[in-house]
């Protein structure tokens, strides 16, 4: 089988070096000579795919360090752009956002999408502005993040009841499963109106981690038809890329038609306060257009997929690379531990409201997201040219910004491969898109609009599970034992799940 595969790309590979090809290029004046970023040695046809790798984001920051913090690529017949360095991105989002605040619609992304996301979320156009503006102002302005608060805060209760029940049988407690029960409960209440639970669907926590983690792997994965647009569909069939999609896909969407469903019954039984679901079907009902594009019951799914695939797994990741670099680091956690219990005192749990009062708290999620941004390749797609380090950047070309690697600068960071909050100490260096060393979700008009909704889930649980238990490795294993090994998808997630003992802490005092 591996050799009709091969004989199918050669025999496809030949066909295309047979025919003319065209090299579009800008038209410069006299006086100007194109000078491209450079690029390192590439095969024909393939460019540098072989280079890629099983960590796509590890092996191009390696590559950076050989070549150039601004490298061009040719993945396939597609140029792509490698920025690796602080500096070089912040000229990009300061000085060039508006020409490069595309995005690439991946072939896996398009299918996610019900054909919707490629047309209204890739491209930045009025309708895109119109749909970020909608999204925003139901569920990411500060006063809607704020009055989510309850919402939040009965979450982490189910999520302190769950650890209990492990603590008191003594049993492992599956922090990676949890931590995509707790976002994924969070995120569909908050969006549909009604947890996983109260919607009766028939996933559970594990089926949730599982779906999740599919159709991220799936969506984040190169596929061939993005490299070669002619024949690459072929050898995704063949290989079974996409039987594989396919399937994901009708996971998410038959859940997706199920909790909207319920919302639509739900209300008809019980007028309450509008959510972004009711908003969406409201427009559906109204016909709503985005220019020559109706808005249907699939584009519904789409902006619900978009949301929920972001939000749920980058806020699971986080609270699982924190924890996990807390446990392998046990100075660090008692340290945290130690100022929670003292702040936090005669109370059992921590109110969102005194999560401010947890500076190194605050410190500690900042380390984490530097290691272990959610998603470590910020994909963009070039509108015009443009000038980039003293480069030449050509329109339609592809930008990955590596903030797996930005964070690793040994340019902005002391000690980059050492999990060290202090670090953050006496500094104003924050992760929202202003300080360009430390960009884990993007920066400017791409920034990701949920950040304080995210990060304010994260605090909240760590807080209370570190108020409440202590944690434990199992069967005597050691600090320096714990598995680090990730998972490239659309995020990247910690390979082997984390398995913790929970001990419930007894204040003396």
């Amino acid at each position: 089988m591996l050799s009709l595969y091969v004989f199918v790309l050669f025999f496809l590979c030949s066909l295309l070096l047979l025919k003319t090809k065209k090299n579009v290029e800008l038209k410069h004046n006299d006086d100007h000579k194109f000078l491209p970023p450079p690029s390192p040695l590439k095969l024909p046809l393939l460019g540098h795919l072989h280079l890629l790798g099983s960590h796509p984001h590890r092996s191009l920051w390696n590559l950076s360090r050989t070549h150039s913090p601004v490298m061009l690529l040719k993945f396939g017949f597609v140029p792509t752009v490698i920025i690796s360095s602080a500096k070089v991105a912040e000229e990009l989002f300061k000085r060039h956002d508006l020409a490069s605040c595309s995005r690439p619609c991946l072939a896996a992304t398009a299918k996610y999408s019900y054909n919707f996301l490629d047309l209204i979320f890739s491209s930045y156009n009025d309708h895109w502005r119109e749909l970020r503006k909608i999204c925003i102002v139901e569920l990411f302005s500060a006063k809607r993040v704020q009055s989510f608060q309850h919402i939040r805060e009965e979450g982490v209760n189910q999520l302190m009841n769950s650890i209990s029940q492990s603590s008191s049988s003594s049993t492992l407690f599956d922090f990676t499963v949890k931590s995509y029960s707790l976002t994924a409960n969070i995120l569909t209440r908050i969006v549909f109106g009604k947890s996983i639970r109260e919607s009766k669907s028939e996933l559970d926590d594990s089926d949730v981690e599982g779906v999740i983690q599919k159709a991220s792997m799936a969506m984040g994965r190169f596929s061939a038809s993005d490299f070669f647009p002619s024949f690459g569909w072929i050898i995704d069939r063949l290989t079974g890329v996409h039987e594989q999609l396919e399937k994901n896909f009708q996971e998410l969407d038959a859940f997706l038609e199920h909790v909207i469903e319920d919302r639509i019954n739900f209300r008809a039984a019980c007028q309450k306060e509008e959510n972004i679901l009711d908003v969406l079907l409201r427009m559906e009902r109204d016909c709503y257009e985005f220019g020559s594009i109706k808005f249907t019951r699939d584009c519904i799914k789409a902006v619900g997929m978009n949301l929920f695939l972001a939000g749920v797994e980058t806020g699971a990741n986080t609270l699982v690379w924190t924890m996990t670099e807390l446990v392998k680091n046990s100075k660090i956690m008692k340290k945290l531990q130690h100022e929670i219990r003292s702040t936090i005192i005669q109370q059992d749990q921590v109110k969102e409201n005194e999560l401010e009062k947890l500076q190194y708290l605050k410190m500690v999620v900042k380390e984490a997201l530097r290691l272990h941004p959610p998603i470590p390749l910020l994909p963009r797609e070039t509108m015009s040219h443009f000038k980039l380090n003293g480069y030449d950047i050509n329109p339609k070309t592809r930008i990955h910004v590596n903030a797996w690697a930005i964070g690793r600068d040994p340019d902005c960071w002391k000690n980059p491969q050492e999990f060290c909050p202090e670090r953050f100490m006496e500094s104003n260096i924050d992760y929202k898109g202003q300080n360009f060393e430390l960009i884990p979700f993007g920066a400017g008009r791409r920034v990701c609009p949920g950040v304080n909704m995210g990060i304010a889930t994260v605090e909240l649980a760590l807080a209370n599970m570190l108020l409440c238990f202590d944690w434990k490795l199992p069967n005597g294993m050691k600090e320096e034992d714990l598995d680090m090994e990730e998972e490239f998808g659309l995020s990247v997630w910690k390979k082997s799940p984390l398995q913790l003992l929970p001990i419930p802490y007894i204040n003396s005092n």
